[in-house]
């Protein structure tokens, strides 16, 4: 067997950029392309390679000749250890700068889009306590730091928290959390409180036993709370008195469910959901549409930008109140909704039925009649028959998964020649493959990137395609 090539230190990387997982890029003073994590933009460090992959080196900081103007230091102690929040290191003001950047890149290297406008970044006004819904794990191990590994602590300790990255089976200990406001940290303390103090079992994911799985938070912006368990096993003896105590701990919780797990893995969308006490949902305001939020809804996680971010679509939309309007990947119809006051028909196509359930009840709610929603997959529901029952779009909205568009979904598009495309996206790298095919006969008007999410390497943006005329393509 060959030996294992030895890591080889970079001297001086001036690093330029931020990547994916919160890592940044720079170059060597030989023009090798490097990505490492515990680094910002503006940095100069020496590197030790781990990884050699097509084109670029992998690896992690030694020793920095000098650091960026742009560090700050990270708020929250869990920073180091958890994970979440990439860039806490790195000024907001920093992030947003680099993250135009990102989407500018993406659209203009990977795509070769020509954007006739590239508009800047809306920043979030929030970037502390930003998010409406969050997931934390049961565990009966503790992620310890390298530190306590060497002082023999144990890990043996029944936690609620964050998985840590690539350790399915230990969980960071969380004691106070940055990213959703109250009642959610006194929500978990307490809730970890109560169930130690009962003698619950938490889950040990390398055996697969345990009672307590996971437990989800809803907080709306209206004031609502709903609170969901994942149980290992269906053990009312159990489960009965620890709810009891949680809802006499928290009357602010206005839902409880639960949902029974015995699978390997967490997932528990695909499960059935009990409503323990309350009416089963909580409702959320979107700008001037309401929705009602269920344990399972599909629902843009920060609402505050969530608003900025329909808002660009719908600028970009230019409404008149004439359209028929078609919107792909409509999930439980929020955009949709958020658009059919200004069009004549909207006709919204998604994948999960229970989505459509949700968005064709909160069409209902909000007293909207002329939107229509369908279940299925959007590269099998949109066909030319489609288009002939429902009318030739005006406008085409499209918010497709991090993966983008399916290529028959793409072609369709070009089949259907809407005169407009809003493409919102949550991956511009996935956007800008889609709008290089789309180029052959859209151009790209405009470009917004909206920050959705403060302090990691994610970044929504929203472009506008126009159909060119015949003779342009």
């Amino acid at each position: 067997m060959g030996r294992r090539r030895k890591p080889k230190l970079i001297s001086k990387v001036t690093f330029t950029g931020i990547a994916d997982k919160g890592r940044s890029v720079g170059r060597s003073e030989e023009g090798q392309v490097i990505f490492a994590e515990n680094t910002a933009p503006g940095d100069v460090a020496d590197v030790l390679a781990l990884r050699k992959k097509k084109g670029f080196l992998m690896g992690v900081p030694q020793h920095f000749h000098h650091y960026s103007e742009d560090r700050v230091e990270p708020f929250c102690r869990h920073y180091d250890v958890c994970g979440g929040c990439q860039w806490q290191h790195l000024a907001y003001e920093a992030q947003a700068r680099h993250k135009q950047k990102v989407v500018e890149d993406a659209l203009k290297r990977i795509g070769k889009v020509d954007v006739e406008e590239f508009m800047p970044i809306i920043s979030a006004e929030r970037t502390r306590y930003y998010r409406n819904k969050l997931e934390f794990s049961f565990s009966n191990k503790r992620w310890l730091t390298r530190e306590e590994i060497d002082s023999g602590v144990s890990n043996q300790e029944d936690v609620l928290g964050f998985h840590r990255a690539g350790a399915f089976d230990k969980v960071v200990d969380i004691d106070h959390c940055w990213l959703q406001e109250a009642p959610s940290n006194e929500l978990r303390n307490g809730i970890r409180r109560i169930a130690i103090e009962r003698g619950l079992s938490f889950h040990d994911a390398s055996e697969h036993e345990g009672l307590l799985r996971q437990v989800m938070f809803r907080i709306t912006a209206l004031g609502e709370t709903l609170v969901l368990f994942s149980f290992h096993r269906d053990d009312k003896a159990l489960i009965g008195p620890f709810m009891e105590a949680v809802l006499e701990a928290f009357p602010q919780i206005t839902t409880l469910c639960y949902c029974i797990n015995t699978k390997v893995n967490d997932f528990f969308y695909d499960l059935d959901m009990a409503t323990y006490a309350g009416k089963g949902y909580v409702e959320e305001q979107l700008g001037h549409v309401r929705f009602k939020v269920g344990p399972k809804s599909f629902f843009q996680t920060n609402t505050y930008q969530g608003k900025a971010l329909y808002d660009v679509a719908l600028e970009f939309a230019g409404l008149t109140g004439a359209e028929n309007v078609y919107d792909l990947y409509t999930g439980i119809g929020s955009i949709a909704l958020y658009m059919a006051a200004n069009c004549r028909q909207v006709v919204g196509i998604e994948e999960i039925p229970e989505a459509i359930e949700d968005a064709r009840a909160n069409a209902a709610l909000n007293g909207i009649a002329n939107a229509r929603f369908y279940a299925g997959d959007v590269k099998d529901i949109l066909t030319p028959e489609f288009a002939t029952q429902h009318g030739r779009p005006d406008l085409l909205v499209t918010d497709p998964p991090r993966a983008g568009m399916h290529p028959k979904v793409v072609e369709m598009l070009l089949q259907l020649e809407s005169p407009r495309i809003v493409y919102v996206s949550c991956n511009p790298a996935t956007q800008a493959r889609d709008l290089h095919l789309l180029s052959a006969k859209y151009r790209v008007l405009k470009a917004r990137p909206v920050d959705m999410f403060p302090h990691t390497h994610h970044i929504e943006n929203v472009a506008l395609l126009e159909l060119r005329e015949v003779g342009q393509r």
